[in-house]
């Protein structure tokens, strides 16, 4: 790019251990010196985009040696400063937050010779602006970190995993069919726009428009009604069974998470023994074999908040069926362990799967663990948790597992025929603070409109 002669390019396909498989390019022109390298994702497309905050504090320069991964769909925002980074700057880098902003300081420097004598005005405003950048990078000043990636492909470091770190948040998100078209997966907003003509139902009249709701229940007493006024025995009990039946499994249709195809979602209620009415949902695609399922809690919200503790003593215990829900959070004193709400999703799955998601997600989410960079302290630090981990499934002790949920939506089966004869499983309401109702969005919610409508 600078002599316009011909370099050499070297390509490595490798894999960061637990994290990604990823293409290293390496560009050398032998006639002016000139050297490039990138960072390339060869593994496949993560099922939800992700999004990293870094809340800075100002001092706390350990903080600015953490390692980035900004994958080539990747954004980096700092809003006290206004300053987005786009996907085509800095693409497929692997830096550090210090090295991520000093990159863009020397990026926007690089010019401003030219556009002073171009336009003073702009290059003086530059001039001011990168004071402000260059402290952030210097740790004079605080402030906000922001990485988002469409892909589910970027990464920032914890340095104190597997323990929570107060300072970073991650946050999971469907992407938008804007943001598949920019991936690749869609060739243009027209084919999606297409699609989704072809999903909407067409009226009896021919044209098309919003799908028709009906009732519940509205369904199974149409085909028994047309049963019954047939006079045909076999037909009434078929339809009024079938679609009275509290696990009926009802299909609409829906967009896939990863290449955004019409597919099929299958969803279907049913009542836990001990628990409360769930909704199971399971999706799957034709194009590229993507497939999800999903646990949801049925009903009304709970006015308390649950906590499940269990002792897990035998072999019994770790095959306890086990719902978190995705408001839930997991505690195993024993190991200091400690997972936030929302941690792992929803899921379905026993006491010792619970316990072997948990090592795959810290082992996929903190991705340098055995890293050429981490240092031998930290790496052994993460060696003993994980060897802390195995110790739990193995029961080379008995140990504690304690599911704290706001919302009330999670559950631990018993071993014993009745709930209260299981001695090892306890569980306690308690009062929501504020701080969590505000989370979960309950302190706003205004449920009288509804009321007035159903009474």
């Amino acid at each position: 790019m600078r002599c316009g002669e011909n370099g050499i390019t070297r390509l490595l396909l490798t894999m960061i251990p637990h994290f990604r498989k990823i293409l290293l390019s390496a560009f050398e022109c032998p006639h002016c010196g000139e050297r490039n390298n990138e960072v390339q994702f060869a593994g496949e497309l993560q099922p939800r985009g992700c999004r990293y905050t870094l809340k800075f504090q100002a001092g706390d320069l350990k903080m600015l040696n953490r390692q980035v991964v900004k994958s080539e769909s990747a954004t980096i925002e700092i809003p006290e400063l206004e300053l987005e980074i786009p996907r085509e700057a800095q693409r497929g880098s692997l830096s550090t937050v210090e090295g991520i902003l000093t990159r863009a300081a020397d990026g926007l420097q690089a010019l401003q010779e030219e556009r002073r004598k171009e336009c003073p005005q702009t290059a003086e405003a530059i001039d001011k602006f990168l004071l402000k950048l260059r402290a952030c990078a210097t740790g004079d000043t605080s402030f906000t970190f922001i990485l988002d990636d469409p892909a589910g492909n970027s990464f920032i470091e914890n340095p104190f995993a597997p323990s929570l770190d107060l300072s970073l948040t991650i946050v999971f998100y469907d992407r938008s069919p804007e943001q598949q078209a920019a991936l690749g997966y869609v060739a243009n907003l027209s084919q999606l726009e297409e699609r989704n003509e072809e999903a909407v139902p067409r009226m009896e009249n021919g044209g098309t428009g919003q799908v028709n709701r009906e009732p519940h229940g509205s369904v199974g007493a149409k085909a028994g009604h047309q049963a019954i006024a047939q006079a045909n025995s076999a037909e009434i009990a078929e339809a009024l069974f079938r679609y009275s039946a509290p696990e009926e499994v009802m299909t609409f249709p829906s967009t896939c998470g990863a290449c955004a195809s019409s597919c099929e979602t299958r969803m279907y209620v049913t009542r836990i023994p001990y628990f409360q009415e769930v909704i199971v949902m399971a999706s799957s695609c034709d194009s590229c074999g993507y497939r999800n399922s999903e646990l949801k809690p049925g009903g009304k919200i709970s006015d308390k908040g649950k906590r499940v503790t269990v002792q897990v003593r035998n072999i019994d215990d770790l095959s306890r069926d086990v719902i978190k829900s995705d408001s839930a959070g997991v505690i195993i004193p024993e190991i200091d362990l400690e997972l936030a709400g929302g941690t792992l999703g929803g899921i379905v799955t026993t006491v010792e799967g619970l316990v072997a998601k948990i090592s795959e997600s810290l082992e996929r989410v903190h991705g340098f663990t055995f890293g050429d960079s981490l240092d031998e302290a930290k790496k052994s630090k993460w060696l003993e948790f994980r060897s802390s981990l195995k110790k739990l499934i193995n029961l080379d002790e008995p140990w504690t597992l304690i599911i704290d949920d706001p919302l009330a939506n999670s559950f631990v089966a018993p071993v014993t025929a009745d709930i209260k004869d299981d001695e090892q499983l306890a569980f306690s309401e308690y009062e929501r603070t504020w701080e969590q109702n505000e989370e979960l969005g309950l302190n706003d919610m205004d449920t009288a409109s509804a009321d007035a409508a159903y009474n």
